[in-house]
C-alpha cells in the first residue's frame, strides 16, 4: 500500500475523477453495453466516493486499478439483482472463456491509455445523427455534463438530453457495439472525431466547470490525441494538421490568459512575453503541412486567424483586416453563430463599436446567439463604448445572469464597473 497521507486523498481523488473517470465509463461501457450505460455512469460515480472513505488510511499502490475493479465489480453485483441483468453476466462470463487473461485483460493501464481514440472513433458512427456523436462522445468519453455540451453546442440542456437518449436508444436498438470500427470504416468517421476534439479543447481553454479558468489538462489532452492522428498516416490529413496546428497557437498562449487571481485576462491585456514561441513555430509548421493538399476546412481559416494573433507585436498592431476576410471565409464555409459573434467584434475593431453593434444586431436573428452570454457581453461591452451606459448595463446584466462561471462573471463585473 501506498504511504500518501490522508489529507491528501481527496485531491488525489479529485485527480483521478478529471483524468480517469470518462476512460473508466468508455472501458466498462464497452464490456457491459450501452444499455447499461447510465449503471456505468452511476457506479463510477459510486466508486469514486468509496475511494474518499477507503483511501483514508492507505491509498493502494495502483489507484486507477483498484478504481477499475471496483466499479466493475459494483456493475457485475448490480446486474446480479435482476433477470436480464444475470443474462448480461452469463454472457460476459461466455465471453470471458474467449479471452486470454479473461475480463480482466480490458481493465490493463495500456488498454485503458490507448482506448480514448479507439473509443472516439466507436462512439461516432453513421447510424448516429452527427450531434447525437458529439453528444455521447462528449458525455462517455469526455466526462462532460449536460450543461458542458449545451454551451459547448450552443443549445439548451434539455435538447441535450434528448440527443443522449436518442444516441442511445439508436444503439442498443441496432446492436451496436462500443468497438473500434473495420480499418476500412475509420477515415469516413475523421470529420467527426475532429470535432469532438476542438470542442475538448475549447473546454479546457474556457472552462465551465467554475474550479478554474482554464483546464489545461483538457487541452493536453485533446492536443495529444490530435498528435496522435498526425502520426498516422491514413488520419494525417490537412484538416487534421489544421486542427493540431490551432490548438498549439492556442495552448501558446494559455500561461498568459489569467491573472495571479486566476481570472481571466483579455487578449488586449496579456503579457505577449508569456506566449510560448516554441509552440507558436511547432503551430506554423503544422499549419505549413495543412497547406500542402487542396483541402481548405475551418481549421485551415480558425488556425490562420490564431497566427495572426500570435504574429501581432501588440493588440494595436494586429492585422484585423486579414483577419475579417478570414471569418468571411469561414462564415462562407460554416455559417456559425459563433463566427458572427466574433466577426462583429472584429468589425469594431476597424470601424468603431457603432458598426460593431450593427454587425450584431443583424447575426442576433440566431436564436442560438441570443442563448449565449457572450453575445450580451459583447454588445453591452460595445455601447460602453459608445456611451450608451444603460444599453451597456442591460446587456451586461443580461450576459451575467447566462453564465454559471464565476469567471466569465468576473469579467462582466469588471465591464459592468466602467459603466457608473
Amino acid at each position: 500500500m501506498s504511504s500518501t497521507q490522508p489529507e491528501s486523498v481527496a485531491p488525489l481523488v479529485e485527480h483521478f475523477f478529471r483524468h480517469e473517470a470518462a476512460r473508466l465509463v468508455s472501458v466498462l461501457t464497452r464490456v457491459f453495453g450501452w444499455r447499461n450505460f447510465d449503471l456505468v455512469e452511476d457506479m463510477v460515480q459510486a466508486t469514486l466516493l468509496d475511494a474518499l472513505q477507503a483511501w483514508r488510511n492507505q491509498v493502494p499502490e495502483n489507484p486507477s486499478g483498484w478504481l477499475h475493479r471496483v466499479a466493475k465489480n459494483k456493475i457485475l453485483d448490480a446486474l446480479r439483482r435482476n433477470q436480464i441483468g444475470r443474462r448480461v453476466v452469463e454472457e460476459l462470463a461466455a465471453d470471458q472463456s474467449t479471452r486470454e487473461g479473461g475480463l480482466d485483460e480490458l481493465f490493463l493501464d495500456s488498454e485503458i491509455e490507448d482506448s480514448q481514440l479507439k473509443m472516439m472513433f466507436a462512439c461516432c458512427h453513421p447510424r448516429l445523427a452527427r450531434e447525437n456523436q458529439l453528444a455521447l462522445t462528449l458525455k462517455a468519453l469526455c466526462g462532460f455534463g449536460t450543461s458542458e455540451i449545451a454551451r459547448a453546442l450552443l443549445t439548451q440542456e434539455e435538447t441535450v438530453k434528448k440527443r443522449l437518449q436518442r444516441a442511445t436508444r439508436d444503439l442498443v436498438d441496432n446492436q451496436i457495439a462500443l468497438e473500434p470500427p473495420p480499418a476500412d470504416e475509420l477515415v469516413a468517421r475523421l470529420d467527426s472525431v475532429h470535432q469532438v476534439l476542438y470542442l475538448l479543447f475549447n473546454e479546457g481553454y474556457s472552462s465551465t466547470d467554475g474550479e478554474a479558468a482554464i483546464r489545461e489538462d483538457l487541452c493536453e489532452e485533446a492536443a495529444r490525441l490530435c498528435h496522435l492522428l498526425c502520426a498516422q498516416p491514413r488520419f494525417a490529413t490537412p484538416p487534421t494538421q489544421a486542427l493540431m496546428a490551432l490548438m498549439l497557437f492556442h495552448a501558446a498562449r494559455l500561461d498568459s490568459r489569467v491573472d495571479p487571481s486566476g481570472f481571466f485576462l483579455l487578449i488586449s491585456e496579456q503579457d505577449r512575453g508569456k506566449w510560448d514561441q516554441a509552440l507558436i513555430q511547432r503551430a506554423r509548421e503544422f499549419l505549413d503541412l495543412s497547406a500542402r493538399g487542396t483541402v481548405v476546412s475551418v481549421f485551415h481559416l480558425e488556425a490562420g486567424i490564431a497566427l495572426h494573433h500570435c504574429a501581432a507585436k501588440s493588440f494595436e498592431e494586429t492585422d484585423w483586416p486579414a483577419i475579417l476576410r478570414l471569418y468571411d471565409a469561414l462564415i462562407a464555409l460554416h455559417h456559425s453563430p459563433v463566427y458572427l459573434l466574433n466577426r462583429a467584434i472584429v468589425v469594431a475593431q476597424i470601424e468603431g463599436p457603432a458598426a460593431g453593434i450593427r454587425a450584431l444586431d443583424e447575426a442576433g436573428l440566431d436564436p442560438a446567439l441570443q442563448r449565449y452570454y457572450l453575445f450580451h457581453a459583447t454588445l453591452g461591452e460595445f455601447y460602453r463604448r459608445t456611451g450608451d451606459f444603460e444599453r451597456a448595463r442591460r446587456h451586461l446584466e443580461v450576459a451575467r445572469r447566462k453564465t454559471n462561471s464565476p469567471f466569465d462573471r468576473e469579467v462582466i463585473d469588471r465591464r459592468l464597473g466602467l459603466c457608473d
